[in-house]
């Protein structure tokens, strides 16, 4: 039996970019980074990771061709990241007594308790995820692209 591909865990703020102003060049580029994980994980050479938040944040955006897409996209290539729970719901209030927000703090617990690299476009969250020194991997779509030596 073969082990499954690696999780990878994007939270919506990373899904939604090919969805932003294609107009700046940053943007274009994590587009581009997103779309290229995205193809990887129809390959099956890794493994999209979810949690209710997805679903939460997702059905809450207003536009309702992004908001179908997207859930397209979770429905057809994403997995319920199995696991503790409780320990995740522990985690998040840790987290955000560390100055995390309540949905940022979810997504980085479940990303760290299905054991996920961790890919945000939110400048502001990665700084905080590297000032708090997780236990996985956190980054932006490009650095995951890079480090992974997806082309």
């Amino acid at each position: 039996m073969s082990e499954r591909p690696q999780p990878v865990y994007l939270d919506v703020c990373a899904l939604c970019r090919p969805f932003d102003d294609q107009s700046f060049v940053r943007v274009r580029m994590e587009s581009d980074a997103v779309k290229l994980i995205l193809q990887r994980i129809r390959e099956g050479l890794l493994w999209l990771a979810l949690s209710p938040v997805h679903y939460r944040e997702i059905s809450a955006i207003p536009d309702v061709i992004e908001r179908v897409e997207l859930l397209g996209v979770i429905n057809n290539l994403g997995h319920q990241i199995k696991g503790d729970f409780i320990g995740a719901r522990q985690r998040a209030e840790d987290l955000v007594q560390q100055g995390f927000g309540a949905a940022d703090a979810a997504h980085v617990a479940f990303a760290e308790g299905g054991g996920a690299d961790f890919i945000t476009c939110d400048d502001r969250l990665l700084k905080k995820c590297q000032k708090n020194k997780l236990a996985i991997w956190c980054g932006d779509p490009l650095q995951f692209c890079i480090k992974e030596n997806l082309k």
